[in-house]
């Protein structure tokens, strides 16, 4: 367990961002400097193209292979990089350590923290977090504050980015979604139970010249009474036996609780209408829906949506977290620690773990809406903006429910009908007639025949009500039958972005 927090003064983080700023250690520097081959080397776990693509590379190499390679540099070379901040500070805040020296070309210097850069389309931020696994050389401690992984980069592509007044940042770690927050929120407060993650929190944020708020405590303990615009949140949502081997991923709460917990409470610390979106994971256990479980989580008056990106099996989700801790499942530690993992499983009959962003929104005093639905398919949209859509359109919905045979839909240009045929007797014979949407997260519905022409009809010119009389006359079907299947229909496709109302 770290004991040592770091210590990044207001002068450090000055002549630190001057040194980066100075050097090009920034994305689109570390990009242009590696090249588009060596850049997805490296987030593979491969360094060697990395490392030769650095070596001619000056100030900035030196600062790639140090922090983003893990690899000893020459005191001389680092100091050199880091100008205007001493090697001396550098060693006293943490940000490096001592290497081996190197008989003949004197002391060598190592990371002794992450320091990397990020950025979105407005500009960039440096980021400090803990050494991983790999770099370490050893398993990570107790109290290691998590890199900006997958599951980070995941949470700011779902994040709504609406201008808000006020966003809590539940669990903020190393701070990076507060980071994002801060571009369209007027006040970030970030919270976290861990001392050194709010340390290296507050390091990132001092270096990166912002404004946030950190409180330390547990869960929501830290903001009571408190209401904010907006809540995002990566928790520890790891699953298993209740136990705290990592606080960067273990909750000490048994299963999925974790989840269950920030579900459950997050809607009542949101104003009316605010929007809360996390990571979360749930249990598939033999005999029951996900999707019924996880509605059980929710409080009353919550528009919700569930969206599964994922299903692990038990199996291989051990050996993942294992892995990414440094604990290798071959060892005598690794099977210890599997057998048990495994062993409660089997006892609560758990099949596999489901893992997805969940969207909430304090719905007041009006009914709410409830959605799961699995979205394991590929797609390159960021699905914020797509949450963002399907808050607007559950509002619709709800204000236009009873009055939608009135409107005049149609459908997007983004949106194609997909036909697959098979040869019969007189040619061939269409079996699946499928809606795609070709933008966002790629949904897609299949449809009957009658669906199909109701919406060639949805060109903004009548209304729904007419569209479907006018089919029920052409097909000698009863107009009431067809507007009763057609309206579940269309309420879907609505949700979904696949039907829209015409403008006027």
């Amino acid at each position: 367990m770290s004991t040592d927090l770091p210590e990044f003064s207001a002068d450090i983080c000055a002549r630190l961002r001057e040194a980066l700023s100075r050097t090009g250690y920034s994305p689109d520097g570390v990009l242009d400097t590696l090249g588009g081959a060596a850049n997805a080397a490296l987030g593979r776990g491969e360094p060697e193209l990395a490392d030769r693509a650095s070596r001619d590379a000056g100030e900035l190499g030196t600062l790639i292979r140090l922090f983003l390679l893990g690899e000893a540099e020459p005191r001389d070379a680092v100091a050199a990089a880091l100008k205007p901040l001493s090697i001396d500070d550098a060693l006293a805040a943490g940000l490096l350590k001592g290497g081996d020296s190197v008989q003949g070309h004197g002391e060598r210097l190592r990371a002794g923290l992450d320091l990397r850069p990020h950025g979105d389309d407005e500009g960039t931020w440096w980021v400090l977090s803990d050494l991983d696994a790999e770099l370490l050389g050893h398993p990570v401690g107790e109290d290691h504050v998590l890199g900006v992984g997958h599951a980070s980069l995941n949470l700011i592509r779902a994040t709504t980015r609406r201008k808000v007044g006020s966003l809590l940042d539940l669990g903020t770690g190393n701070g990076v979604q507060a980071l994002h927050a801060t571009r369209h929120a007027d006040r970030v407060t970030a919270t976290d139970l861990s001392k050194r993650a709010l340390a290296l929190a507050a390091a990132t944020f001092r270096l990166n010249e912002l404004d946030v708020e950190l409180l330390q405590g547990e869960w929501f303990a830290p903001v009571a009474r408190r209401r904010f615009d907006q809540i995002v949140c990566n928790p520890p949502f790891v699953v298993g036996p209740p136990r705290v081997d990592y606080t960067y991923r273990d909750s000490g709460l048994a299963g999925d609780d974790a989840s269950a917990l920030v579900v459950r409470q997050l809607p009542g610390f949101l104003n009316d209408g605010g929007v809360g979106q996390l990571l979360a994971s749930w249990l598939h256990v033999d005999g029951e829906d996900w999707a019924d479980r996880v509605a059980r989580w929710l409080p009353a008056a919550t528009d919700a949506w569930f969206v599964q990106r994922d299903i692990a099996d038990p199996g291989l989700y051990v050996g993942t977290w294992l892995r990414d801790a440094g604990i290798d499942p071959r060892s005598p530690e690794g099977r210890v620690k599997s057998a048990a993992w495994l062993d409660w499983f089997d006892e609560n009959k758990v099949d596999g773990v489901g893992f997805g962003f969940v969207t909430l929104r304090r719905a007041g005093g009006k009914t709410p809406t409830v959605v799961c639905e699995d979205l394991r398919q590929a797609y390159d949209d960021p699905l914020g903006a797509e949450a963002g859509g399907w808050l607007d359109r559950v509002s619709w919905l709800r204000d236009n429910g009873s009055s939608l045979l009135d409107v005049r839909f149609q459908v997007p240009p983004t949106v194609l009908l997909e036909s697959v045929g098979e040869p019969g007797d007189e040619g061939w014979r269409t079996t699946i007639r499928r809606l795609h949407r070709t933008d966002g997260p790629g949904w897609q519905h299949e449809v009957d025949e009658l669906a199909s022409r109701l919406l060639a009809g949805c060109q903004g010119a009548l209304p729904l009500e007419d569209l479907i009389e006018l089919l029920a006359a052409a097909q000698g079907v009863s107009a009431e039958e067809l507007t009763a299947a057609a309206l579940p229909v269309v309420r879907e496709l609505v949700r979904h972005g696949m039907l829209v109302p015409a403008e006027r």
